[in-house]
């Protein structure tokens, strides 16, 4: 069969919407086709979910949301349909929680029940809610960061005028000059610990003859017999005594030397007459000696 023009632009145009079509779904995160595990999952508030967007369990991606819809019995929940992995085994007690990360994207974390033996079969539902997470924390404390938002603009006005102030500027100048000061007493410090070192092993030799010195002198003070030099200075002591009672006492002739008035008087007497006789000698020379060489008398 021979294919006309028409035909081959024909057969050309539905393989290119094939082709788009799976490449939409598969930028989307959907598959196309019906090999996936479907479960529904039912939020109260699905705020920032849409179709396509991601499914992840223990942080790995598992699924894609393919539809939503609204549940408009009196509950009015938002059933998200998703489809898993066809690998994947979700056990019973296992629920979600929408998550967004710092771009506002918005995705679903399933977290696994403890229950490895009964598992959720294809089509049923489970619960979702909000991940109780950093991003909610943060949006709970926005309040209070515009609440400090004013404070924090009053603080940084203050700062700005105290950096402003020269006062500021002088401390830190003085600090400076401070920190000089200080890497130069350290500097100091480090020459004379050095010059230490050099010099305290040679007082440490001087400082062992002294010590050898004294302990040498301690040797000889205890040689020394102290009883022999105490019994000695005792008997010269004893001998002194003896010799001052003989002089206090009328026995011997130091004694009465020392007692005997008249024995002092006498020789004063002598010795005023020797003195005179001496005077006298010394005036008249001839009286008492007589020479001449003819041998007369000088009358």
């Amino acid at each position: 069969m021979k294919l006309t023009k028409e035909i081959k632009i024909a057969l050309a145009s539905i393989v290119g919407i094939v082709v788009l079509f799976v490449g939409l779904q598969f930028l989307k995160g959907l598959t196309g086709f019906s090999n996936d595990n479907t479960i529904y999952v039912a939020f109260s508030d699905a705020t920032g979910l849409s179709v396509s967007s991601p499914v992840y369990a223990n942080g790995y991606r598992v699924g894609v949301v393919k539809a939503l819809d609204y549940d408009y019995d009196p509950h009015g929940k938002i059933v998200a349909e998703v489809g898993l992995n066809k690998e994947m085994r979700v056990p019973r007690g296992s629920r979600a929680e929408l998550a967004s990360d710092l771009l506002g994207n918005i995705k679903i974390n399933l977290v696994l029940g403890d229950d490895p033996l009964n598992m959720i079969a294809a089509g049923d539902t489970i619960s979702g809610g909000m991940e109780v997470g950093i991003m909610s924390k943060v949006s709970d404390m926005l309040p209070v960061i515009l609440d400090i938002a004013p404070k924090l603009d009053s603080i940084m006005t203050s700062l700005n005028i105290l950096l402003a102030d020269p006062a500021l500027r002088n401390t830190l100048h003085n600090v400076e000059g401070m920190t000089n000061n200080l890497n130069a007493t350290s500097q100091e410090l480090k020459t004379l610990s050095a010059s230490l070192n050099r010099e305290v092993p040679g007082m440490l030799h001087k400082t062992n003859g002294v010590l050898d010195n004294t302990q040498q002198l301690t040797a000889n003070l205890a040689a020394i017999d102290v009883a022999d030099m105490t019994a000695k200075v005792n008997k010269t002591l004893a001998n002194v005594e003896q010799v001052t009672q003989k002089l206090n006492s009328n026995e011997g002739s130091l004694g009465l030397l020392m007692r005997d008035k008249s024995l002092y008087n006498n020789l004063n007497a002598t010795a005023a007459s020797a003195d005179s006789l001496l005077t006298d000698l010394k005036a008249h020379p001839k009286r008492y000696v007589h020479f001449s060489i003819f041998g007369k008398k000088d009358k």
